[in-house]
């Protein structure tokens, strides 16, 4: 079951704090960033976090499965913890805390070095 636009609302509206934060859909999901790094994932109207210690430490009873298939666990985080947005946005804030800065990718153009 995909994950609906109105479950994404709903958590970009709790996450309205945090002015970098966005969502963008993937293959019928959802990965959220925060600045630009990727956080998480939205899988069948579940929100799944990279495992930090960070978030183990914010979740009194952490559970930790794969958002879909194959896929390496991840902390789950379920709905009735969104309802406190101020606490799931410092939830998001420290997961990104720990997770190193996405790599670059190379821009697409002319070689360095090259004359076409």
């Amino acid at each position: 079951m995909a994950t609906s636009q109105s479950t994404i609302d709903y958590l970009l509206d709790q996450l309205s704090d945090l002015s970098d934060v966005t969502a963008k859909k993937m293959f019928g999901e959802y990965c959220v960033y925060l600045a630009g790094k990727p956080v998480g994932l939205v899988c069948d109207e579940q929100l799944y976090l990279k495992p930090t210690n960070a978030a183990r430490a914010m979740i009194s009873d952490v559970a930790e499965e794969s958002p879909y298939p194959n896929a390496k666990p991840h902390i789950l985080v379920t709905a009735d913890l969104w309802e406190d947005g101020e606490w799931l946005a410092e939830l998001i804030q420290a997961t990104a805390g720990e997770l190193p800065a996405p790599k670059l990718k190379p821009k697409k153009g002319k070689v360095p070095g090259r004359h076409d």
